[in-house]
């Protein structure tokens, strides 16, 4: 048994707040999220807020006092509905198949209402919502994590590019300010005394990698081809052995930085990196990351890597001791970064698979007595 959303709840429009009195605690709601605060709410509690021009496939679950703007409806469930299984149910639903627009997308409170979703009764309702809201949790707090370690890692960058590593003590230098006579003046600013500014050219060497065919590519073979944003397939043969750097080389994924070791093809996409004696392979990919090489690119309507820009480029050279130290510690928190990030996605992908479950009736929920309607 289906009910229209006619039948369990009720669409209101948003409204400009640009005349509104300032303020800073009542949030605004656009179809992107929060756009910004103001003083005096639009309407109050729970509430299922999804867009009705630009961004429609995108619904958000709001509680409290808030304001959404005229690009975005505001759904009130009825009495006995709850609001959060609501949510969930238009988070479930490809919203994208109600645009009546040919340029922005657009969709009318009149299709909205016209939305069927698979009815529960409301014990059944508030038990799919409490599981689908503990799922929630757990990607919540994982995206936090990795925010966490992002941040983290971004400090360290500072830090370990700017300070390095006393080998002897195994901790970050101090900073220039606090012992200046650790650091001696460069053209590229006061470094380590023990460090060196060479041109990128002088610590590696680059070169494209080979074309090949996408009929040449298999999900499973021998060895990995690599392009531009990493594994690609695997083939039956391969160009480099060792332990390497990709660069991407063309269009969007022109600087993006991949470590590679072993034996692997780097298709035509890819810029393969050679260091020379006395760089470690690790630290120089930790660094590339940092250079922000896209900026090399020749302008055109596919644009291409710059090589020779960027081997002309200055880089600053600790001892290859330091380089190893350097990468060990960034190494660590992108280990750390991948974990939760692999956890993430598989969190995301259960969540998917319960909401289609739950939310189909294919799977029944199990509930020990009944639950109160929402106020």
């Amino acid at each position: 048994m289906s009910k229209s959303l006619e039948e369990i709840g009720i669409i209101l429009s948003g409204k400009d707040y640009k005349s509104n009195p300032p303020g800073d605690n009542v949030p605004i709601y656009g179809t992107g999220g929060i756009m910004g605060y103001t003083s005096i709410p639009l309407y109050q509690g729970a509430s299922v807020l999804t867009g009705r021009k630009g961004t429609i496939n995108r619904p958000i679950y709001v509680e409290g006092d808030f304001w959404n703007v005229d690009t975005i409806f505001c759904v009130k469930a009825n009495e006995g509905i709850d609001t959060k299984w609501l949510y969930y149910s238009f988070l479930n639903t490809d919203l994208s198949k109600l645009n009546e627009a040919t340029g922005v997308p657009s969709v009318s409170s009149k299709a909205l209402y016209k939305l069927k979703f698979k009815w529960f009764e409301l014990p059944e309702q508030r038990q799919i919502a409490t599981i689908l809201s503990t799922a929630d949790a757990v990607i919540e707090k994982t995206q936090a994590a990795i925010a966490k370690y992002k941040a983290i890692k971004q400090g360290m960058l500072q830090d370990l590019f700017t300070r390095g590593i006393d080998t002897t003590t195994g901790k970050l230098r101090p900073s220039y300010q606090d012992a200046p006579e650790l650091y001696k003046e460069s053209k590229l600013g006061w470094i380590p005394k023990e460090w060196e500014v060479e041109k990128l050219g002088e610590v590696c060497s680059m070169k494209s990698g080979e074309g090949i065919t996408s009929k040449s590519i298999y999900e499973m073979s021998d060895f990995p081809v690599y392009g531009g944003n990493g594994l690609r397939g695997f083939t039956n043969s391969f160009t480099h052995d060792g332990e390497f750097t990709l660069v991407g080389r063309q269009g969007a994924l022109c600087g993006n930085i991949t470590r590679v070791s072993g034996r692997f093809y780097a298709s035509e996409h890819a810029v393969v990196v050679t260091v020379e004696k006395e760089i470690d392979v690790d630290w120089l990919s930790q660094k590339l990351n940092t250079m922000n090489l896209n900026q090399y690119s020749e302008a055109s309507a596919q644009p291409g890597l710059s090589v020779n820009k960027i081997l002309r480029l200055p880089i600053l050279k600790p001892t290859f001791g330091e380089q190893k130290d350097i990468a060990k510690r960034l190494i660590a928190i992108d280990n750390k970064l991948h974990t939760e990030q692999d956890f993430l996605h598989k969190q995301q992908q259960i969540k998917a698979g319960l909401m289609g479950d739950l939310l189909s009736g294919r799977r029944k929920v199990i509930y020990k007595e009944p639950i109160t309607a929402n106020e």
